[in-house]
């Protein structure tokens, strides 16, 4: 069932072979049992009495889990079949992040965290004097004594997997040097992933006879937080998916649970040409708050930027498979061979081992986009794609419009 056939269910309402469940429980089991008597039917789950869409919270085995416990219920057995439609929810009011979950309480939060945030507020101008369970209510994140998903996500005093992040420094793409996970609340991630990159890049200290030597990282800091920022704040919690960072010698990938929305395409994002609808807006709006994330939708210009000023490629920004990933490439005078494809030979220069990993990611980029991406002119690319064509390491089939890379 797609997204769009959801959207003319939720239309019409319900009917004779069509129920709505905010989440799975025992009436979900006895509907299933009145469709089976009968003619049949479906039982749409994250549809509020309202009739909006607001998901439910599912990992790896929890559709596997329900059907085993339907099957185990019913007599005779019933065995349903399950579909999963992942829909995007653009407006506040069916904000996943903001509606309440059963599945939790308020002994799941650690009220020292919500000081902490209390206090940050407090430093960054507000008069905040509520004790933290009256701030939680006053600012929605707690409603009818049940936590919202969004409260539960900050402020949660156990690690779970629901926020778990994978990072790893790699020396290939298959051999892997140090590995970390977290599992902790997404304030709390914002600094451990930032902290793991900045332990596995690469600085310079520049001694200029000042008091102070100046420090030049590999990559511009402020854009890699804006990158952990957007990755965590804007990633698809319902998901059972992971979010990965891969540190490689002059790379760092990171890759998120949840595509851009379909009305917004990645040359909307480099033109900036795109209406903001973060996917969880009550976690970015109390962040911006925070003076975590500055305004809504200005985040990827930024990085652009950041990179630019330092005279680097731009990031490559791509949806794959149910995720978005954020590729950023480092300096040229650091080796990159890591990356590289194995026909590779050691004499390509830095330049054409990065045109080859653009194209190894999409074998139909121009050489306009390459161009562009690594901020140089064209007539350099096309300059650097025929000495790699000399030395057979690249091939173009086809047109220059219709056509495509072969490496």
């Amino acid at each position: 069932m797609t997204e769009k056939e959801i959207k003319s269910i939720l239309k019409k309402g319900e009917g004779l072979s069509i129920e709505f469940k905010s989440s799975f429980n025992t009436e979900t089991i006895e509907t299933l049992v009145a469709f089976a008597n009968t003619n049949g039917g479906s039982v749409i789950l994250g549809i509020s009495n309202e009739l909006k869409v607001i998901g439910v919270s599912i990992n790896a085995e929890s559709i596997q889990n329900w059907l085993n416990e339907i099957k185990g219920k019913t007599t005779p057995g019933i065995v349903p079949e399950a579909e999963l439609v992942n829909m995007h929810l653009q407006s506040f009011n069916t904000s996943w992040d903001y509606h309440t979950n059963n599945q939790f309480s308020i002994k799941d939060i650690s009220f020292e965290k919500v000081q902490n945030a209390i206090d940050k507020l407090n430093q960054t101008g507000s008069h905040i004097t509520e004790d933290p369970l009256s701030f939680l209510i006053k600012y929605d994140l707690v409603r009818e004594g049940l936590i919202t998903n969004a409260a539960y996500l900050m402020f949660k005093k156990a690690d779970s997997v629901l926020t778990t992040i994978e990072l790893g420094r790699f020396q290939t793409e298959i051999v892997i040097k140090d590995t970390a996970r977290t599992k902790a609340d997404i304030l709390t991630q914002i600094e451990q992933v930032i902290d793991f990159v900045r332990k596995h890049i690469n600085k310079e200290v520049i001694i200029t006879g000042e008091p102070q030597n100046t420090q030049k990282w590999q990559y511009p800091l402020e854009a890699i937080r804006e990158i952990v920022m957007n990755m965590i704040v804007h990633r698809d919690y319902r998901s059972s998916s992971d979010s990965i960072v891969k540190v490689f010698n002059n790379k760092i990938e990171f890759y998120n649970p949840g595509r851009l929305p379909d009305n917004i395409t990645i040359e909307d994002l480099l033109s900036n040409n795109y209406k903001s609808t973060p996917r969880n807006k009550l976690i970015a709006d109390f962040c911006k708050n925070l003076g975590l994330i500055e305004k809504y939708g200005s985040g990827i210009r930024r990085i652009v930027n950041y990179f630019k000023a330092e005279n680097l490629p731009i990031p490559v920004f791509q949806n794959i498979s149910d995720g978005f990933m954020v590729t950023v490439f480092g300096r040229e005078d650091i080796n990159v061979t890591d990356y590289v494809t194995d026909n590779v030979t050691d004499n390509v220069t830095d330049r054409s081992s990065l045109i080859i990993s653009l194209i190894n990611s999409n074998n139909k980029i121009s050489t306009s986009e390459i161009a562009r991406i690594m901020n140089v002119n064209k007539r350099t690319i096309l300059r650097e794609i025929e000495l790699l064509k000399q030395k057979g390491l690249l091939k173009r089939i086809g047109s220059e419009k219709g056509g495509h890379w072969k490496t």
